[in-house]
């Protein structure tokens, strides 16, 4: 049966003057590639899409390598569009993601509400396993899109909890083509 596998990009390096859509990949973060390759050798993905922002390229890329696997990007798997959003505390940043999630229609936080990042990125997923209907396909991204997407698909998950839960990197297993989540690996590394 094929799968798809979403997978959080590994740790960023964090540079508060730049916008979080163009971090790039710590050397932490490349390392764990290695690890996050292992855990999705035994899916055997027949290739890796990943958003078009640098860090889930770099993961994308990575990760590719360790496993002789075709990556390409593929557009609005980015993550919810914060662009501008100035940088916050860790703990001011989770308050607002909070009040995103509880408020989805509404743009709280950034250039999109949370439904609309959501049906961006359910759009982006679709066009993409369309183009490969019997193949277990992981798809490096965000986040809060792969949260609030895993959660749409879960009765036992929230996006806030979901979210808070997703480690850098982590991946999400989930059947096709029901779309049920069977495996949550929410620290590699």
């Amino acid at each position: 049966m094929s799968k798809l596998i979403l997978i959080k990009h590994a740790a960023p390096d964090i540079v508060p003057e730049v916008s979080s859509e163009q971090w790039r990949l710590s050397q932490r973060g490349r390392e764990s590639c290695a690890a996050l390759a292992e855990k999705l050798r035994e899916h055997q993905p027949a290739a890796i899409i990943s958003s078009e922002e640098p860090k889930a390229k770099e993961t994308a890329e990575l990760v590719a390598q360790h496993l002789d696997v075709a990556w390409r990007t593929f557009p609005g798997l980015h993550e919810h569009d914060r662009r501008g959003v100035p940088h916050m505390r860790s703990g001011e940043f989770i308050s607002h993601v909070e009040l995103m999630l509880r408020k989805r229609d509404q743009r709280v936080l950034g250039h999109e509400s949370a439904d609309e990042a959501l049906a961006r990125f359910r759009g982006a997923l679709r066009d993409v396993l369309s183009q490969h209907p019997d193949e277990t396909i992981a798809v490096v991204s965000h986040g809060t899109v792969i949260a609030m997407y895993v959660a749409d698909h879960s009765e036992d998950h929230t996006a806030f909890a979901l979210w808070r839960q997703l480690g850098l990197p982590s991946l999400v297993v989930m059947s096709r083509p029901e779309l049920t989540v069977e495996r949550i690996v929410d620290r590699i590394g």
